[in-house]
């Protein structure tokens, strides 16, 4: 490990004192007094956030004030004059949950999505338009708001795919680190899938029919699929990333474990369920993926409205957690680097989804896979994997307090560590043996918690899953024990957000994680002729707005927005 190193940064001269907002204890909002914390930063949302024009009903959207910058005080006091002293020590990027989608794959249950939102989004054929516009802003921002360090790192917390397809990992990978992505597969001239399909149940663009979402207020667009279906180039990122696994990568529909066999075939078969023949198989369907995936052949094969016929595409194929693995060490997919995205060289032979891996001098991230091969949506670690985090924090600690809550002291240097994981700390109580290891035991995330609780080092877990913007405090048993829980939202559901964290000592003590939110790369709204990769990419963003399934309190509130977390140090 190595010692901090302290580095200056750019201050933002000019920009006058603002009053800043700190959250005091317990959650009471007080002002802090003047701060010199900007009060916009381009291309995030301190400078603007996209926003409905309309409160009802279908409604375009407009560019809005941007969220304030609030700071935070749970865990340790703001001292004054602290923005004058900082260094800046790293600058990272959190992506989540980008659920990369093969909109026409035949293993999906789409006709579940009124009883579970989420089966179904009418924005889904452009995820890979999405996150191409989410990958050019943040190369365009390239920097943190408040300190003006280059990113360091970029790390996608999970559910990179959404159904753990070969096609769907391509566009993924592609995305991120540069090149071409036609997001079709089967047929190379029309979609197949269920937005043509005339049912009532979706949101069928090209087609004059009044579904549920065009009684809704959703438009129709003449040529919808030949646009999705062009040929739309990335950049790739400029900042090396790293990739956490997520129950998507993992998992059929990220909750139905693989190896059976029926469902296996499905996703290279010809045949696409799109219509049951009552709600009451549905509900069966989506009992069955949550409880008892095997049952799911049997409840199809009863499915009273015949399946579609489709064109197979081998490229539908589902991968294993090793071939996830395999495919970010490929050198065609090494991009801005590292070469494996922070997995293992023999990590695709292993199949060990966790490693740790250098932010910044002196700051290590640590990457956790929490999920489960046991399958279901939550997800623990295995008690190897929980004994590695633990070995790693010792080593790169100089005081730790042990299990019985006794301090100790060794003569090595210390380093800052920020946790990435896909699941958060109350979506880890999935305790079901891992199928390769069913002897190892699982830990819950109360756990983890626990064990991160002994490490005064320790100044975040960064996650996603829940696709909302929630930050926790997690207070010790001293000061120095305290640490954060950042939980970010989605970009696939609405609103759409990436996160930046800037990290900085502030020389009195504490440390501060700057964490400010972002969006695409895309215009707020554009004429639905428009069939750019930018105006598809804003489209993207309109859909999910506008989704009838759409939660608001995923956007959380201003104290799990742009803030300051301050973290007390001991030193």
């Amino acid at each position: 490990m190595t010692n901090i190193n302290r580095r200056s940064f750019l201050t933002f001269a000019g920009l006058g004192a603002v009053g800043a907002v700190s959250l005091g204890k317990p959650w009471g909002l007080q002002y802090a007094g003047a701060s010199t914390i900007p009060t916009s930063g381009p291309g995030t949302t301190l400078e603007s956030v996209s926003t409905p024009v309309s409160s009802s009903g279908y409604t375009r959207l407009t560019a809005g004030p941007g969220w304030a910058n609030i700071v935070r005080s749970e865990l340790a006091e703001p001292k004054s004059g602290r923005e004058d002293r900082r260094t800046a020590l790293a600058s990272l990027v959190q992506l989540t949950d980008v659920h990369i989608v093969d909109a026409q794959s035949p293993m999906r249950f789409e006709y579940v999505h009124q009883i579970t939102g989420s089966a179904f989004r009418p924005q889904e054929t452009l995820t890979a338009h999405g996150l191409i516009s989410l990958v050019r802003r943040v190369n365009s921002i390239g920097s943190g708001p408040h300190t003006s360090r280059p990113f360091d790192a970029v790390v996608t917390t999970g559910d990179n795919t959404d159904n753990k397809e070969f096609a769907e990992l391509d566009w993924f990978l592609t995305s991120l680190n540069g090149g071409t992505v036609v997001a079709n597969t089967g047929a190379k001239d029309r979609y197949e899938g269920v937005q043509n399909s005339g049912a009532d149940l979706y949101w069928n663009p090209e087609s004059p029919m009044l579904d549920m979402y065009k009684k809704a207020g959703f438009p129709e667009i003449p040529d919808f699929f030949g646009a999705a279906f062009t040929p739309v180039s990335s950049p790739g990122l400029n900042t090396p990333w790293y990739c956490v696994f997520g129950n998507h990568d993992d998992s059929v529909s990220g909750t139905v474990p693989s190896g059976i066999p029926p469902l296996e075939a499905m996703y290279t078969g010809s045949l696409k369920f799109e219509v049951p023949g009552s709600p009451e198989q549905a509900k069966q369907i989506d009992i069955a993926t949550k409880f008892d995936p095997s049952a799911i052949p049997g409840i199809l094969s009863a499915f009273t409205t015949p399946p579609r016929q489709v064109t197979p595409d081998p490229s539908r194929a589902p991968f294993t957690p090793r071939q996830f693995i395999a495919a970010h060490l490929d050198p065609a997919h090494t991009g801005p680097g590292p070469v494996g995205h922070g997995f293992a060289p023999d990590a695709g032979e292993t199949g060990i989804g966790y490693y740790s891996f250098q932010i910044a001098p002196g700051v290590v991230g640590i990457s956790m896979d929490s999920t489960n091969r046991a399958g279901l949506v939550d997800g623990s670690l295995g008690a190897a994997q929980f004994q590695w985090i633990e070995n790693t924090l010792r080593a790169g600690s100089s005081t730790y307090y042990d299990a019985a809550g006794s301090r100790v002291t060794e003569s090595r240097s210390d380093t800052y560590f920020v946790l990435f994981s896909h699941h958060t700390s109350d979506t880890m109580d999935n305790l079901i043996p891992d199928p390769e290891n069913v002897l190892e035991p699982r830990l819950r995330g109360s756990q983890l918690l626990d064990l991160l609780h002994r490490f005064p080092n320790v100044l975040a877990w960064v996650n996603g899953h829940t696709h909302e913007n929630k930050i926790t405090p997690w207070p010790g048993a001293t000061p120095e024990q305290g640490f954060w829980e950042i939980n970010t939202a989605s970009h696939i559901d609405y609103p759409q957000l990436g996160r930046i964290i800037e990290i900085a000592d502030n020389h009195d003590g504490t440390v501060s994680l700057l964490a400010t939110l972002f969006e695409a790369e895309s215009p707020n709204s554009v004429e639905y002729s428009d069939k750019s990769a930018a105006g598809l990419a804003s489209l993207y963003r309109e859909l999910s707005f506008n989704d009838i399934h759409r939660d608001p309190k995923l956007t959380g509130t201003g104290v799990d927005q742009n803030v300051e977390l301050l973290v007390h140090t001991g030193r």
